[in-house]
């Protein structure tokens, strides 16, 4: 079994842990029903539809 002869340095370690830190824009989609922006495999806030039915009553 493979094991590592010297023991990493703190920074070699911060370094591989530091590039899952980024953050990143959340994506969106428009509605097919009216054409408003909204997250995928949401409830469009603007008129409620979820996957062609209403899924949330608006007024």
């Amino acid at each position: 079994m493979a094991v590592p002869k010297r023991r990493k340095t703190r920074s070699k370690a911060r370094m591989r842990r530091a590039q899952n830190w980024r953050l990143e824009a959340p994506t969106f989609a428009s509605c097919p029903q009216c054409h408003h922006p909204k997250q995928p495999h949401r409830v469009c806030p603007n008129c409620g539809y979820y996957a062609g039915r209403q899924a949330v009553p608006t007024e």
